[in-house]
């Protein structure tokens, strides 16, 4: 039986291509849409390169301030190529600049072109590389099909992009990989939880980890429970069937055996009901994307896979959904996790924490470098950083400016909270360790981290993210749809940017 990424998954098929110097009329004919990129204010010599660039001067002398495009007109060819012209100020973030290019190619997505030409103009060229990046980032997510099951779909049809005007050519490998692997996340998180399930799930990452060369194990019910696994149990135990299960995807550049320098972690609640806590209808409706925490960590793998960087990496999926029913766990029950502690359960809705308990144990006993879990956790985080950024946690406190760093330098912004020892005063328990969260404290986004940190190996250095900014309506920086994939850009930039794995200490 063929695998739902058999099937569905949209490979990207779209073409890059690139010119450098001045582009000539023809080749500015062969394009449906230019994205042309201007300075903020730029200088009067410019216009002697614009197409057309009295008109287009005169033009955005009336445009309305601030607008993206400043103003969208054609070009006097054959094609009649629709010529939209954006005014970018490169003091901006990187966020406000990927917001620009996600602005700019919906202009351009607006008639359906094939092919696209982006020219970013009067800039320096280590500024102008920076933009055109960008650019192609927002392209290849605009151009990107989320799944659909409509009787008549209406698919981009975008075959191609053209960099014009370029002062060098640029290596696009990891732009690329890394919207590859955003794209493969935003797909998986959308997915209707009925096509997607835990047994489709297992069969799609059999068949990514043969294509991808992947070494992959499931510990499905009866394996979990000879480790101890009980805080991942008591969230699947409500379900109809065995089919939930942690798996360990290992990508290894080297030796096989080698001990893992990067474990990405990800929760896998493919649908959350809220278990015997139930959800209210408004709560349970998105409840497909709780799953976005697997999906954010299989997308990095994916990227880093594709960039065949020279790092031993394992990836962990929590994989199960909360479901309520006879066999479901209930508040005030006490389960043992796997490393021994015991939980008092408190709201089954905190299922999350449960399921990536027993992960983070069963990760850390391989001793890697450094550890990364993405988890759609608390609504917590949510109310308190909006759906703007995303949550990060860590037990190496010396880090939050870095982890802050990284999300404005790449435009998937985070912000840093403390969590520790003081906050467990909160989840102390009669009957247990630990309780699983607090029935009336505050901050439960911090509490939960907290009560992760209990399962992490204190030598290990851990980053936790809580992905507040996994949806927001009307999409987040270049990427238009609500279902963002966060995380994705984030953590290559953490490997490639911060040296987060050759410098653990990021001294």
């Amino acid at each position: 039986m063929a695998s739902l990424l058999a099937e569905k998954f949209p490979r990207s098929t779209i073409k890059i291509t690139q010119h450098t110097g001045h582009p000539s009329a023809s080749t500015l004919a062969a394009v449906d849409q230019l994205l042309l990129i201007l300075p903020a204010k730029p200088p009067r010599e410019l216009w002697a390169s614009v197409p057309q660039g009295s008109k287009v001067s005169a033009l955005l002398k009336r445009r309305p301030k601030a607008s993206v495009p400043g103003i969208s007109t054609r070009l006097a060819n054959k094609r009649q190529t629709a010529l939209h012209i954006g005014m970018l100020d490169i003091k901006n973030e990187a966020f406000e600049q990927l917001t620009f290019a996600r602005k700019m190619q919906a202009a351009a997505s607006s008639e359906k072109a094939t092919c696209i030409g982006i020219w970013v103009l009067g800039f320096k060229a280590e500024d102008q590389a920076i933009i055109a990046e960008r650019m192609i980032a927002a392209a290849l997510a605009a151009a990107f099909n989320l799944p659909h099951f409509k009787a008549k779909p209406n698919p981009s049809k975008l075959k191609s992009l053209r960099l014009l005007g370029l002062e060098a050519r640029l290596d696009t490998a990891r732009v690329v990989a890394e919207a590859n692997g955003n794209n493969l996340a935003r797909w998986l998180t959308a997915m209707p939880p009925n096509k997607l399930d835990a047994t489709e799930y297992l069969r799609l990452l059999r068949e990514m980890s043969k294509k991808q060369g992947w070494t992959i194990r499931k510990y499905g019910v009866g394996e979990l429970r000879k480790l101890g696994a009980g805080a991942f149990l008591a969230v699947a135990q409500g379900n109809a069937d065995d089919s939930a299960a942690i798996v360990r995807l290992q990508y290894r550049p080297k030796a096989k055996s080698a001990r893992p320098e990067l474990s990405i972690i990800g929760k896998g609640i493919i649908f959350d009901t809220g278990g015997t806590n139930l959800k209210p209808f408004q709560s349970m409706l998105e409840m497909h994307i709780d799953m976005g925490g697997s999906a954010v960590a299989l997308g990095t793998l994916h990227a880093i896979s594709a960039l065949k960087l020279p790092f031993a990496v394992d990836c962990w999926l929590a994989i199960t959904e909360n479901r309520t029913g006879p066999t479901a766990y209930k508040p005030q029950d006490v389960v043992t996790a796997a490393n021994g502690k015991t939980i008092q359960s408190i709201h089954t809705d905190a299922e999350g924490r449960m399921a990536l308990a027993d992960t983070l144990v069963l990760a850390c006993r391989e001793k890697p470098g450094l550890v990364i879990d993405f988890a759609t956790l608390t609504g917590a985080c949510i109310s308190a950083v909006t759906q703007r950024y995303s949550g990060v946690f860590t037990n190496r406190q010396k880090w939050h400016p870095v982890l802050k760093k990284t999300g404005v330098e790449c435009g998937e912004r985070v912000w840093p909270f403390p969590m520790g020892k003081e906050f467990l005063e909160d989840l102390k328990s009669e009957t247990a360790d630990l309780k699983q969260c607090s029935p009336n404290a505050s901050g439960d986004h911090i509490l939960a981290a907290s009560f992760l940190n209990e399962f992490v190996d204190r030598k290990i250095p851990w980053v936790h993210v809580d992905l507040s900014a996994c949806m927001r309506k009307g999409g987040l920086a270049h990427v238009p749809t609500d279902i963002s994939g966060f995380g994705v850009r984030y953590t290559m930039s953490l490997i490639l940017d911060r040296n987060a794995l050759g410098d653990a200490d990021w001294k």
